[in-house]
């Protein structure tokens, strides 16, 4: 079992996993890069779903689009697969606490990219569909609550989703993403890095925030309509005062978390 294991570890640390693992960092910084886009532009009074099925939809539609979609599917379970590898076999000399705390985040970033990876796959292979997330989520989030215990449960995910994003705030707002990074040694580099972090994590931070608000209210409230995703989060964001401005500028903050991620993939400690 002992030589299974190492042989595992040995090859989720192989070079070209690394390679492929750095390129999910990329995938998902054009994914943002993309819900950015379309939240700008319903913020002009355009269309669009923005939220990551409507990204990739986006993606799709590229005259390179199976090429794009197979590629970031690899680049997304690569990256998925890897954290994997740090919830199993790292961190194991830390101790006990900090130990637990990092293979839970790494397993959680692990969930994440293997969620990304899926919905590409889906795209890829024609069964995926951009449209109408909003009714996706509602429908999901009655389904649940008519489970036994699905109303705590949906509270609990949703209050986990927004504690995430205050937790996302905090970290843009004290720079400590830095410490997974090897940061380059211009200064101008050096500042242009932390800025594009600071703002998209602080932006990310705002829009799980709201996600995970409205999945709250909608179990609390027994109105699963309420709960309408991502896409729902930033239309919600749309119809507050000066709602389009906030919209506009959580959109240009998503931008730059995605500009963040293409940059992380060339800066990130893999092996921490």
């Amino acid at each position: 079992m002992r030589q299974a294991a190492d042989a595992a570890e040995n090859a989720t640390n192989s070079r070209t996993l690394e390679l492929l693992a750095r390129a999910g960092f990329a995938a998902s910084g054009i994914l943002h890069l993309l819900v950015g886009a379309i939240a700008i532009r319903l913020a002009t009074g355009g269309t669009g779903n923005a939220d990551f099925s409507g990204a990739v939809a986006e993606l799709a539609s590229q005259p390179a689009g199976p090429f794009l979609l197979w590629a970031s599917f690899a680049a997304c379970a690569a990256l998925a697969l890897w954290q994997t590898s740090d919830a199993i076999f790292d961190y194991n000399r830390l101790p006990t606490k900090e130990k637990a705390g990092k293979k839970a985040k790494a397993a959680a970033q692990a969930l994440v990219f293997a969620g990304l990876a899926l919905t590409l796959m889906s795209f890829a292979r024609g069964t995926g569909s951009g449209v109408d997330n909003q009714q996706a989520a509602s429908d999901l989030t009655a389904s649940v609550m008519k489970a036994p215990g699905g109303v705590a449960l949906l509270v609990l995910l949703g209050v986990g989703i927004a504690v995430t994003g205050v937790v996302y705030g905090i970290r843009g707002l004290r720079k400590s993403f830095e410490k997974h990074l090897t940061m380059p040694a211009s200064p101008t580099s050096r500042k242009a890095v932390t800025v594009l972090g600071m703002t998209g994590y602080v932006a990310k931070g705002i829009v799980l925030l709201l996600t995970g608000l409205l999945i709250a209210v909608a179990a609390l409230s027994a109105h699963p309509e309420e709960s309408t995703g991502l896409d729902g989060g930033l239309r919600a964001l749309r119809d507050q005062p000066f709602g389009v401005y906030l919209l506009a500028a959580v959109g240009a903050g998503l931008i730059c978390y995605g500009a963040y991620m293409i940059v992380r993939a060339r800066l990130a400690r893999m092996t921490q």
